[in-house]
């Protein structure tokens, strides 16, 4: 499209016009869709430092398979995703939690 130098006030005009409402699609679909958290791979150096321990250790929670991994050859991989789980899933109840009644059955003591 070619537009004369007069028309470049109107043009730029819509241009904004359209670009302020695709901005505005795109934070509606953003509010209504939630991002998911991102599953990419680590490596064994990368995984160890996400979870704070040694190399090593890592490498022997994996022969033990007390952690989540994938194998590719002789590559190991670690989820984020699937890390961060298995992190939450040691987590421990405080001693609040263990003592707050459940559907007012009060626990055997």
């Amino acid at each position: 499209m070619k537009y004369t130098f007069e028309e470049l006030p109107q043009a730029i005009s819509t241009l904004h016009e359209k670009v302020d409402h695709i901005k505005d699609l795109l934070l509606e679909n953003r509010s209504q869709n939630p991002q998911r958290p991102r599953d990419d791979l680590l490596t064994i150096r990368q995984a160890a430092e996400f979870l704070c321990l040694s190399v090593p250790t890592l490498y022997t929670k994996v022969s033990r398979k007390e952690i989540p991994v994938n194998k590719r050859g002789k590559r190991l991989y670690f989820s984020i995703v699937e890390l961060s789980e298995w992190v939450r899933s040691g987590r421990k109840k405080t001693t609040e939690e263990i003592h707050l009644p459940t559907n007012g059955i009060i626990p055997p003591t």
